[in-house]
């Protein structure tokens, strides 16, 4: 490595634009600092001002999500990750991030990374990860760059997590032809950890020494935080340099080290090196410290030859921390990661000067304030909001006026298989078999037959329900609602799983701030995402905001994805799945007074699908109804009389009982609705929301009325029984609408996605 500093280009404000910042914010930088940035600044600047690492264009929205609880042992903001008391000493920490850029132009290195990334987020509070799930979105798999790109994100997931020795429990995938050229990747990580185990990202103690531990740093990723703040088009496979590359088994060894490091108290601070590499985390533990740092850049371990300090500060290397620690636990810090193999380099120390200043052999390179580059003092922008016209038209729709005929007796069950095939609702058995769902022996409920996936904490006979979920559809059409839902939804999936909701993770994915219409989205669906927050009491410990998901078609379904945590208290009884159980048993509808809301088919999959319309409003939701028909569903979880629980959702309720008996050991169905004036495609896919299918055996119908007794306000429709037959009958008053085998159901639900991608 050279002494001499390298050249460097003169910075001015054309190259400050070519770096992603604007005129505005480079007069900012020079007023600031007093002079022109060197070219390590300007580079520090515009990957810290990035929309990715800053959030300038989203951290006024943000703020007014609701984000205090009594389980909450860490503010959001304040760590890596957010962290949940879950009671008997334990706390977990879970996170989900987007991925989205990479993927879309290196699918697998882009996922695979991505799934690396939220891991470290997690065991760098000291949590040892427990599973993980995936929120993926694309377009049409008639299209074959779609195909491609499906392939690559499900390998790129699967062998990262197979080999770092994860279980994936969990998680949607969504296919539209609004997601066709910017898919979406979102990744969710949950650990769990004591509560004297935990480990802190703040830098608050000046005179400490500061270490790089872990892999060696490359040029790879080098600008990712700004690749990641730009939009999609013809030019984006150009920037696969800024697609990092992962090392599962590098991780695997750097999530034991950094574990032992905590656990024999050798760590002070920790951070992830993630979006903008040593930068980020030198500036960020600085900046929630009140500190600064030195860092001498010549002594970073590095494994290509001829690193600039512009390329060493910004590289995105994987599997490396920074890590803060006292002068008498540096031998053990550095016994812990040798014997791990990985590097343990101390490269400088904190300071109390509130600078972090970087030097190359001596000479300094930058000299910066944190609180400027990545504390409270970054840019923050409220842009324009304008509300888009094209909800006047969607909002007009009716299916008459469209001239979509009804479905009748004849065609219900071609619509259903149908609906069945559509990628969406089809098993997505062939993403989860390529992944190791039951590693490490947590997995209680795997992927398939539940609404959510439950993990073991183990020593305390409790589990984790866990869910992501958000329906794009719903929130492009009415965002405050859709968003709403969203939160609604993914508490009502771990509610039927038998877990009490306690706290979310948001990743919003969303088009342009800069456009007035987008950001007008962006601020519905935040308002959509705290009232519902506040109505079910399950506060944002934090997340993700990935923004200009654009392509050159346009911009995405507008898509906050909701991570969804809850406690199951006793794993003896309450986990319950959506399959059936055994013959006889009586089937119920817990719903709102209106168990239909059958105003329209707007907003649903059918008519998305069925139909190739994307209109109408978001289906039926009132935060009050979902809040009562939650409880009660954990209501008689708890007393331990229900056989299986499913939620009403995508497809609508005739899915839900199709998906039911596809999970069961060939049990059928006998359905009797009451008489209803609707349409009969509003009964059958409709998809109004707060409804819930449960079964119980028949001595157990008098216990779920009596506990129903104090949940006034929901009502239980007695809908018929499961039966050994191998069919699935459905009846309107006295009309059969809809008669089928289970095999005629079964087919297209298994088939759709392997046909598609062979």
């Amino acid at each position: 490595m050279s002494e001499t500093l390298p050249e460097t280009p003169d910075v001015d404000r054309e190259l400050a634009i070519d770096h992603g910042l604007t005129d505005r914010e480079y007069d900012e930088i020079c007023d600031r600092l007093g002079r022109t940035p060197t070219f390590t600044e300007l580079g520090i600047y515009s990957v810290m001002w990035s929309e990715h690492c800053s959030y300038k264009n989203s951290t006024a929205l943000l703020k007014t999500l609701p984000n205090e609880g009594e389980y909450l042992l860490a503010e959001v903001g304040e760590e890596n990750a957010g962290l949940v008391d879950v009671g008997d000493g334990m706390a977990v920490a879970f996170k989900i991030e987007s991925h989205n850029h990479p993927s879309a132009v290196e699918p697998y290195e882009g996922a695979a990374t991505g799934v690396g990334g939220i891991h470290r987020d997690i065991f760098t509070m000291g949590a040892r990860p427990i599973c993980a799930l995936d929120s993926l979105r694309f377009g049409s798999l008639e299209k074959s760059r779609v195909r491609y790109l499906f392939d690559g994100v499900v390998r790129g997931i699967g062998d990262y997590g197979n080999s770092f020795g994860v279980p994936t429990v969990a998680g949607e995938v969504v296919f539209d032809d609004a997601y066709e050229g910017n898919p979406l990747v979102n990744a969710m990580s949950v650990g769990t950890v004591r509560h004297d185990r935990t480990a802190s990202a703040a830098a608050d103690t000046p005179g400490l020494p500061v270490y790089v531990v872990g892999a060696s740093t490359g040029r790879d990723g080098i600008h990712g935080a700004t690749f990641a703040s730009a939009e999609i088009d013809e030019d984006s496979e150009e920037d696969r340099p800024s697609v990092q590359v992962g090392d599962p088994f590098t991780e695997k060894q750097l999530l034991e080290a950094t574990l032992e490091a905590i656990r024999e108290g050798a760590v002070e601070a920790i951070q992830d090196m993630g979006a903008a590499g040593i930068t980020s985390s030198a500036f960020e533990m600085s900046a929630s410290g009140g500190t600064g740092m030195e860092l001498h850049l010549d002594r970073v371990p590095t494994r290509e030859t001829g690193m600039t300090p512009y390329e060493i500060m910004l590289s995105e290397s994987q599997e490396r921390m920074l890590v803060v620690c006292r002068p008498e636990d540096e031998e053990a810090l550095m016994a812990i990661y040798d014997k791990w193999d990985l590097n343990a380099q101390q490269i400088g120390e904190v300071t109390n000067d509130g600078r972090v200043r970087a030097l190359w052999h001596g000479e300094e390179v930058a000299d910066m304030d944190p609180a400027h580059v990545a504390g409270d003092d970054v840019p923050v922008y409220e842009r324009d909001k304008k509300r888009p016209s094209y909800l006047d038209e969607v909002h007009a729709f009716t299916p008459e006026d469209e001239g979509i005929d009804d479905v009748t007796p004849d065609t219900s069950v071609d619509m259903l298989t149908e609906l069945l095939s559509s990628p969406t609702i089809a098993s997505k058995a062939w993403v989860h078999e390529q992944y190791d769902t039951e590693v490490r022996t947590n997995t209680v409920v795997g992927p398939g037959p539940s609404d959510a996936a439950v993990v073991r904490v183990k020593e305390t006979g409790k589990g984790l329900a866990v869910k992501t979920d958000c329906n794009g559809r719903y929130v492009y059409l009415n965002p405050r609602k859709g968003a709403q839902i969203a939160v609604a939804e993914a508490a009502r999936n771990v509610t039927c799983a038998g877990g009490e909701p306690v706290a979310i993770t948001n990743c919003c994915n969303f088009g342009n701030p800069h456009n007035p219409e987008m950001y007008w989205q962006f601020a519905e669906a935040i308002g959509g995402m705290g009232d519902a927050c506040r109505a079910l009491g399950t506060p944002v410990t934090g997340g993700n905001v990935s923004l200009y998901n654009e392509h050159p078609e346009g911009a995405i379904f507008p898509t906050p994805t909701i991570g969804m945590l809850g406690v199951v208290d006793d794993l003896e009884t309450q986990p319950t799945t959506a399959d059936l159980k055994q013959d006889g048993d009586v089937l119920f509808l817990l719903s709102p007074a209106d168990w239909l809301h059958s105003e329209s088919i707007g907003g649903s999959e059918y008519l998305s699908y069925v139909h190739d319309r994307t209109t109408g409003d978001a289906p039926h939701l009132d935060l009050d109804e979902e809040v009562a028909v939650q409880a009660a569903t954990r209501a008689l979880i708890k007393r331990g009389i229900v056989q299986h629980a499913h939620d009403i959702s995508d497809g609508g309720l005739a899915t839900c009982l199709a998906e039911s008996a596809i999970h069961s050991d060939n049990l059928g169905l006998e359905v009797d609705l009451p008489d209803t004036d609707a349409r009969l495609d509003s009964v059958l896919f409709g998809e109004a929301q707060s409804r819930v299918v449960l079964s119980v055996q028949p001595d157990d119908v008098e216990h779920l009325e009596t506990t129903l007794a104090d949940h006034d306000t929901v009502r239980a429709h007695r809908l018929g029984r499961v039966t050994a037959a191998d069919s699935v009958r459905i009846s309107v008053g006295d009309t059969s609408v809809l008669t089928t085998d289970h095999a005629t159901l079964a087919e297209p639900y298994t088939t759709a996605i392997p046909n598609a991608v062979a």
